[in-house]
Order: structure tokens, then C-alpha cells, then sequence
């Protein structure tokens, strides 16, 4: 096999990976909250403890991502460091996500003490599979333009299976009976079609060993030393994480906006399809617009693009035509940005490498599964103080919402996300230096040192 067909296939096989992946993860981020409030229909005072512990797990169990990107790097076998992490945390990460919607019977105090205890461990399970699959990305490859797509073909691919379950997962379950037992069969369906697509990067993705790098273990403290003294990747991680807050938010409001503000739950899905369409051409057409402009030129863009999307969409009549626009603004947006993140988390690899004498994949990459559930925790906790304190979770039928609660929702839902959005963005503009002038010299610098030595 020659260079362009590995390359080729290295970024094929590496995107592919991710479809099931992000099916699960949508499964569980976007959908376990409706689980818990439309189908289990747990009571106010029971969805108090809930949100106050998805809240709390997420945010602890983020901060053990970074020492489980300690463990990935220090790992040695036959198969690299990668790969074994990836089994393991997708077989294993499969198993609770169905578990986490089997209806074992319990209610109350039983059921959240449960329930505890397969969030924490799936949410652990989850975090290796993640990190070890997004810290491969700088392994392939030293090129920043060949990074860019690979990853915007992940991300597309990604996409296409976050919005599967997006677009399907009230369809499909209300056609299974829209029952316990249905979303139980379509978390099954998701965690076989996860593993499937998991063999794609397992049996077909082959790292760059032409990239020889010079490495030594990483202990716990070099890890606090690793992630505070790369300011680049702090700053990263700042910016990343207010996106995340923003995003996420927003999506997992999608189900209660169409039935209780729009008054048309069907309406969702094809209002989720036109979102997923628009994401996948925004990360298709990325290369285009990355070989004229700027990663700065084109973060500014896509941020002008989001906040037009939150003003139209915060002001716009429930009509589709409104609501549509806003989120094709929105959603192409927040595509371009998502990919500019991971490009930019994949050159902090580098810099640091650069600045502190040892690079370390694992431990930056852990930052994006870290910032995922800390935004996701934060995002859950504004969603689930938002449902109650508005009546929608005690709420019988849509018309029970008062419009004081819908309004409640449409500032939680778009006002508190443009903000942090915008936060974000400032931070990168002021404080990210990794242009493609400095990220050539710190690959010469890292080669004549050698520290690497790419044959």
C-alpha cells in the first residue's frame, strides 16, 4: 500500500469509528433526561435528586478524564496505546448504556441510588473510549492540512450519528410502542450498530510510524504540570468548554421547545433532519474555506453566523420558515467551530511537546471528553432547574405551560448559550497564538532537536 492510499484509509476507517459512537452518546446526553421525564415520568421531587446527581457525577467524573489520558499514554502492549482502550471502554460502555435504560422496577430512593452507580461507570467507560479514540487523531499525521481532514470527515461522520438518533429516536420508539420496552430495544439497536462501526478504526486505522517520538512515562503530577503550564491547551480548554455549556444546552432542549412552545412534538424531527443536513455540509465544504481563510478568519465567521442564529431564533414566531432559518445560521455555525476546536486541541499536542519536553496525546485529548461533561453537567442542570421551575415537567399537557414557563425555557434555552458562546470566543481571540507560521516552526524546532524525526 502506497502513501495516499494509507492516508486515505487511515482517515476513512478513523472517521468511521465514530458513527456508532456518537449514536450512543447522543442516546445518553440528549435523551436520558426524556427517558427520565416522559416515559419513567418521575414525579418533581424525584427529578430534584436526579438533576442535582447528573449534575454532580458528570462534573466528578470529568475530572477523572485527565487520569484516565494518563493511563492511555503510559500504555504499552502490541496492539499501541490507543486501540486497547478503545475496545474496552466500547464493549464495556455498551453494556450500561442499555442497562441505563432497562427499567428494573424501582422507584425513589432505589432507583437514583441505581441509577448513580451505572451513570458514574458508564460515564467512566465512555471517557476511555473517547480519549483514546481522539488522541489518535495527531498520530497520523504531522501535516495540519491533512488533519483538517480527517477530522472534518470524523466530524462528519459524527454528525451523521448524533443526528441518526436525533431525527429517529421519537419516531422509532413511538413505532415500537413508545414504552419502557421500546426505548430498551432502540438502546440495543445503538450499542450493536457502536460496535460495528468501533471495528472500522480497531481493524483498519494504522498509526504514522514514520513519526518516531522520543517518550517517557507520565506520572500524576507531570498530568497537573501537562495541563496547566500548556497555556494553549488551557486556553484551549476554556474556550471549548463555553462553547460546550452553550451547545449542549441548546440541544437538549430540542424535545420540550417543539411540544410545549411549538405545540407539535412530530415537528422535531424534521426540524432536527434540516439541522443535520446543514451540518454536514458545513463540515463538508470546511477544506474550501480553510484553504482561503484563516482558522481566526473563519472562528469569527462562524460566530457572527451563531449569534444571528440565537437573535432570529429567540424572536421568531412558532413557523417553521423562522425557526428553520435560525437554525441553519445556527447549526453551520457551530459545525465550523466544532472542527476548529479539535484542530486546535490537536496542535496544542505539539506545543506542548514543544514547550515542555514530552508529548502527550492522551492527557490533551482528555480535555475534550473533561469539557463534554462538564458542559453537559452544567447544560443538564440548567435543563432540569428550568423544567421544573417552569411547570414543564409536572406539566399534563402542553397548554398546562404558562407563557411566563415558555419564556422561562427560551432564555435557557437560547439567551444563556449565545453568552457563553461569545465568552468563548473572546478568550480565543485574545489569548490562541498556534498560527500556521508558529506551528511550522515548532515542528522544525521539535525535528532538529529531534525530538521527533519523521523518516
Amino acid at each position: 500500500m502506497n502513501f495516499k492510499e494509507k492516508r486515505n484509509l487511515n482517515r476513512y476507517t478513523f472517521g468511521l469509528g465514530t458513527v456508532g459512537r456518537d449514536m450512543q452518546y447522543s442516546l445518553v446526553s440528549m435523551y436520558l433526561m426524556v427517558y427520565l421525564t416522559e416515559i419513567l415520568n418521575l414525579p418533581d421531587s424525584t427529578m430534584w435528586w436526579m438533576t442535582g446527581a447528573l449534575t454532580i457525577l458528570r462534573v466528578f467524573d470529568a475530572v477523572n478524564d485527565p487520569i484516565m489520558g494518563v493511563l492511555v499514554d503510559n500504555t504499552k502492549s502490541k496492539y499501541g496505546k490507543f486501540k486497547p482502550w478503545i475496545v474496552i471502554g466500547g464493549i464495556i460502555g455498551g453494556i450500561l448504556t442499555i442497562l441505563l435504560f432497562f427499567d428494573f422496577g424501582l422507584r425513589g430512593t432505589g432507583y437514583v441510588a441505581l441509577f448513580v452507580v451505572l451513570y458514574l461507570l458508564w460515564d467512566f467507560t465512555y471517557g476511555a473510549n473517547d480519549i483514546a479514540y481522539w488522541s489518535m487523531l495527531p498520530s497520523l499525521t504531522l501535516d495540519q492540512k491533512e488533519r483538517e481532514k480527517t477530522g472534518s470527515f470524523a466530524r462528519i461522520c459524527a454528525n451523521i450519528g448524533l443526528f441518526t438518533v436525533v431525527v429517529g429516536i421519537l419516531p422509532v420508539t413511538k413505532a415500537l410502542g413508545g414504552d419502557t420496552r421500546a426505548w430498551l430495544i432502540t438502546a440495543i439497536a445503538i450499542v450493536l450498530i457502536m460496535l460495528a462501526f468501533l471495528c472500522f478504526t480497531v481493524f483498519g486505522v494504522r498509526e504514522d510510524k514514520s513519526i518516531q517520538v522520543k517518550q517517557e512515562s507520565t506520572s500524576l503530577k507531570e498530568m497537573f504540570y501537562v495541563l496547566f503550564k500548556n497555556d494553549q491547551l488551557l486556553y484551549t480548554a476554556i474556550a471549548m468548554a463555553l462553547f460546550m455549556i452553550g451547545y449542549t444546552t441548546t440541544t437538549s432542549f430540542g424535545t420540550y421547545y417543539f411540544k410545549y412552545a411549538y405545540k407539535n412534538e412530530n415537528m422535531y424531527s424534521i426540524f432536527a433532519a434540516i439541522l443535520g443536513v446543514t451540518q454536514l455540509v458545513a463540515l463538508t465544504v470546511f477544506p474550501v474555506f480553510s484553504k482561503r481563510y484563516t482558522r481566526k478568519t473563519l472562528y469569527a465567521f462562524s460566530t457572527v453566523l451563531v449569534v444571528l442564529g440565537y437573535i432570529i431564533f429567540f424572536f421568531a414566531p412558532m413557523e417553521m420558515l423562522y425557526i428553520g432559518t435560525a437554525g441553519i445560521l445556527l447549526f453551520f455555525g457551530q459545525a465550523f467551530i466544532q472542527l476548529l476546536m479539535l484542530m486546535f486541541l490537536a496542535d496544542t499536542v505539539e506545543y506542548g511537546q514543544w514547550k515542555l519536553g514530552n508529548r502527550n496525546e492522551s492527557i490533551t485529548f482528555s480535555v475534550q471528553p473533561f469539557i463534554n461533561k462538564i458542559g453537559g453537567a452544567i447544560a443538564n442542570g440548567i435543563l432540569g432547574v428550568t423544567l421544573i421551575l417552569s411547570g414543564i415537567n409536572a406539566a399534563e399537557t402542553p397548554e398546562d405551560v404558562t407563557e411566563s414557563g415558555l419564556l422561562m425555557m427560551k432564555i435557557a434555552m437560547m439567551i444563556l448559550p449565545l453568552i457563553f458562546i461569545v465568552i468563548g470566543y473572546i478568550i480565543y481571540s485574545k489569548k490562541f497564538k498556534i498560527n500556521k507560521e508558529l506551528f511550522d516552526k515548532i515542528i522544525a524546532d521539535l525535528t532538529e532537536r529531534g525530538d521527533i524525526s519523521k523518516q
